[in-house]
């Protein structure tokens, strides 16, 4: 099919051309800056973007054709969202945006150099995200300033007031004129809006008498501007009349970083200038002309030479030199970067090229210059702190103060001004200041009172680097500690065992203490050294952590015990309180929380040892009554020592405890020297139902007796094992009739059950009043501790052992062991009858009497136990079998005991 005519061609594309335009007016609004609408700039077949016909087009087609549909769209009203009589905006034809550029991309020439020759993070360019946003717009909202240059294709809005009332919008045509009615044609074009305003205000004056005019712009025109050099897409660039060399930047994507910044040329019909863009996006020195005219040139020329700024700047990065420079002053170099963090004290080092091409560095001063290639690294020039005082330890928070401010040092009594700094319950006899000597920089410790300086009455000039600790009582407390002891000794820490931590939790503490180390390093140097803390006789109770102090100062433990006094005896907490020289005797008491009610102040001991100890070492002791309590009077040194004795009092230490069949059983204080009989009588007798022949008294004293007893017979059982397996060895085990390694089995189960076992304690006493008052010397004295069971008259006698139905079996009166024996089934095979024995009620012990010879044994009391022994004859080769029996019936007698004393305290 053929198309239409050529010549109705033309027609066709602007036809189409006003169909799109209609379309985009009716349904192409967009938002612009600041959330404005504007319409899209319709693009019309035939015409390009910035406005150009097509070759080939009658001129002034599509520009007629786009000034009578504007014509008519502002007759019909605004677009959505414009008032009335608004100029309507225009947007200069771009692009495709091109992609910001990432900070991870590829590093460029100037990058690599310089990442090779410092460390750390690579530094960037500078400058060059300027243009990431991708290619500016300039839109014409707002008023445009007064020197703005008209052009043809400008339109313009002149509106007259008064006599003449009409509005005119009017381009300036092609040869640079503006036709308004009724007056001779008026060159506007390379006037600035300014000028051409006072020139119609000039005319309206003279020719329309009695009339104002108004003159604003409508559309700015469309302007061509050649990009090239480097940048991302060099060639012509559309852009409307108020668009600057930034702009037209962006629009070609943006300068290469292989691109300057500071060199950038302009050339048009103006003539030729240079661009530094510093000037506008890093306030160096110069002003920079933006603006641009039509015919303008933009050409991007290779970068010059950069210098690198690393190091405490506030903006580090890769600067350019000036424009055909080959260096420049550091000063402005460092005020590109932003200036040094610190104002002064900063040490400026560069690394450059030598003639070889080799790396040199230098120290520079501040009104150096740097070259092309150099690297600057800003430094510190003595990164310590400086003119500083430091309070730590028991305190709320760590504390920094200055160490002099103005024409006033810090003091101890300044730095510790607010009591609110510390934590509650300081140790306030001592404080340290940990200080470093001037010239060589060792630390050691100054102590001070610390309860004198809170009241005010002592003070301590501070020092530059003085760190203040106080410590809490719970840090002097730990000096009596059980591993404190162990270093006084000699002996390494034992390091704690690590305890697994829960998920989330924070780290555990360390499990070693350096402080016990080089406590225990220093003792064993001096054996000496610590003997008034070595010989105060703290028991080792527990094993307490390391305080935190002690692990930020491992040499405080050591320090404190030099400057520790011993207080023992009868104070409520006693131990070792660190001190200054000559404190008072009230202050250490005081730290020690008081004495007790039973402290004897007739004989207070008082040690020191004398000053000078050239040779033997003397020790002073003096008795010291202090009954008037003027304890201030006694002055104090370190490694002094004060014991404070208990008063004799008739009350002792503990209580004795009577249960069953008393009349009031209970718990009873004693006083010393008190008997048996004087607690039954305080307890009001016994009941009609009481047993005094088989009273259980037990005392911790015999049970610990009787368990070492224990102890000693499993240790000679396992040595007459040793000794029997060696002489079967030696004598061969020919003709040998037992089984020795069964025997030696069943020795060490009996060993074993003899450490097993728990001695009851119990001691034969006589507790029946009547014979204590007809027989005092059997009235036993009482110690704190001790335990008397009175139980019931018992009616049964108890039988164990090899008998053949062992039980219990109701009194007879008159009834002998072997009554009761047979009673009970008669003996076993294995028996051994003639080494039964009667376990009486009071605890005693005697034969049985089983034998025919013996005649049946004594008559049995109530509440008796009767033990029939199994014969031992498989052991009879053994010579300790027999003294076996005696260890057996020792246990029996345990055991018995233990029963009637479970069986009592159960009623």
């Amino acid at each position: 099919m053929s198309g239409p005519p050529r010549r109705c061609r033309p027609l066709l594309l602007l036809l189409g051309g006003i169909g799109t335009l209609l379309a985009g007016f009716g349904a192409s609004a967009q938002t612009g800056p600041g959330g404005s609408p504007f319409l899209a700039p319709p693009t019309l077949p035939g015409v390009l973007p910035n406005g150009t016909p097509l070759p080939g087009l009658p001129p002034g087609t599509a520009q007629d054709a786009l000034q009578r549909l504007l014509d008519a769209g502002a007759t019909r009203g605004p677009p959505t969202g414009l008032p009335r009589g608004a100029p309507v905006p225009t947007i200069a034809a771009q692009p495709p945006p091109t992609p910001a550029i990432a900070p991870e991309d590829p590093l460029s020439a100037a990058e690599s150099f310089f990442a090779a020759r410092l460390e750390g993070p690579p530094l960037r360019q500078f400058g060059y995200e300027t243009f990431r946003g991708g290619p500016a717009t300039t839109p014409t909202f707002g008023a445009l300033p007064e020197d703005y240059v008209l052009g043809p294709d400008d339109e313009l809005i002149v509106a007259f007031r008064g006599r003449a009332r009409q509005t005119l919008t009017l381009r300036i045509g092609r040869d640079g004129n503006l036709l308004l009615p009724d007056l001779a044609p008026i060159p506007a074009a390379g006037r600035s809006l300014k000028d051409l305003r006072a020139h119609l205000e000039g005319l309206a004056t003279r020719d329309l008498g009695g009339s104002e005019v108004f003159v604003s712009i409508g559309q700015v025109r469309q302007m061509n501007v050649f990009v090239a050099g480097e940048v991302l897409r060099p060639g012509f660039q559309g852009l409307n009349a108020l668009s600057t060399v930034l702009d037209a930047l962006s629009a070609a994507g943006g300068v290469r970083k292989t691109g300057s910044l500071r060199a950038i040329r302009v050339e048009g019909p103006r003539g030729r200038r240079v661009v530094d863009l510093y000037a506008v996006i890093a306030d160096a020195p110069g002003d920079a002309d933006l603006s641009l005219r039509e015919g303008d040139r933009i050409i991007i020329p290779p970068v010059g030479g950069t210098v690198a700024v690393a190091g405490d700047v506030a903006r580090p990065g890769i600067y350019e030199l000036p424009a055909r420079t080959a260096g420049a002053p550091l000063g402005d170099m460092l005020t590109l970067a932003g200036g040094t963090m610190r104002p002064g004290g900063n040490r400026l080092l560069v690394q450059q090229n030598d003639g070889a091409g080799r790396r040199s560095f230098a120290e520079l001063a501040p009104n150096s210059t740097v070259r092309r290639g150099d690297a600057v690294l800003v430094q510190p020039g003595a990164d310590v702190v400086a003119n500083t005082v430091r309070l730590a330890g028991h305190v709320a928070v760590p504390v920094t103060r200055a160490a002099a401010g103005g024409r006033q040092s810090q003091t101890l009594r300044g730095l510790i001004s607010d009591r609110r700094l510390l934590r509650n319950d300081p140790y306030v006899r001592l404080g340290v200041v940990w200080r470093a000597d001037a010239r060589t920089g060792q630390r050691n410790f100054v102590a001070f009172d610390l309860g004198r300086v809170l009241e005010g009455r002592a003070n301590l000039p501070l020092r530059e680097g003085d760190e203040v600790v106080v410590f809490s009582r719970a840090d002097i407390a730990w000096l009596t500690s059980a591993p404190v002891q162990r270093a006084l000794r000699g002996e390494p820490p034992a390091a704690a065992p690590l305890q697994p931590a829960a998920v989330g939790a924070a780290a555990p503490p360390p499990a070693d203490c350096p402080a016990l180390t080089a406590l225990a390093l220093a003792s064993r140097g001096s054996a000496q050294r610590f003997a008034h803390a070595k010989g105060a006789g703290f028991p080792e109770i527990g094993n307490a952590p390391c305080p935190q102090v002690m692990l930020d100062y491992p040499d405080l433990p050591a320090f404190l015990l030099d400057q520790a006094v011993v207080l023992t005896g009868e104070a409520r907490s006693p131990g070792l309180f660190p001190i200054t020289d000559d404190t008072g005797l009230d202050a250490v008491i005081a730290a020690a929380g008081g004495l007790s009610d039973a402290a004897d102040l007739r004989v207070v001991e008082f040690a020191r040892e004398p000053s000078d100890q050239s040779g033997a070492i003397p020790l002073a002791r003096t008795r010291l009554d202090l009954t008037s309590r003027n304890f201030a009077a006694v002055r104090l040194s370190p490694r002094d020592t004060i014991r404070i004795p208990r008063g004799f009092g008739d009350r002792d230490t503990g209580p004795v405890i009577l249960v069953g069949e008393f009349l009031r059983p209970g718990t009873y204080d004693i006083r010393r020297g008190e008997r048996l009989s004087e607690v039954i009588a305080r307890a009001g007798g016994l009941t009609p139902q009481a047993y005094p022949y088989g009273a259980v008294f037990t005392r911790d004293s015999v049970r610990q007796r009787q368990q070492e007893g224990f102890q000693r017979t499993a240790r000679e059982l396992e040595t007459s094992l040793i000794q029997v397996a060696a002489g079967q060895a030696v004598a061969g085990t020919r003709g040998a009739t037992v089984d020795l390694g069964s025997a030696i089995t069943a020795g060490r189960e009996l060993a074993n059950s003899l450490r097993e076992a728990r001695a009851a304690g119990r001691m034969v006493v006589e507790a029946n009043p009547v014979i204590l008052a007809a027989r005092p010397e059997l009235d036993a004295l009482l110690e704190p501790g001790d335990v008397i069971a009175m139980p019931k008259r018992p009616n049964e006698v108890t039988v164990v052992g090899s008998v053949l139905n062992p039980g219990s079996l109701q009194f007879r009166s008159g009834w002998r062991a072997s009554d009761y024996v047979r009673a009970s089934g008669g003996t076993q095979r294995f028996a051994d009858a003639s080494r039964a024995f009667i376990v009486l009620p009071n605890g005693q012990s005697t034969a049985a009497g089983l034998s025919a010879w013996q005649q049946g044994g004594p008559p049995v009391p109530p509440g008796s136990l009767v033990v029939v022994p199994q014969d031992p004859s498989p052991y009879e080769t053994w010579g300790f079998v027999r003294d076996l029996t005696q260890v057996l019936g020792q246990v029996s007698v345990s055991a018995a005991a233990l029963a009637v004393i479970a069986r009592e305290a159960n009623r």
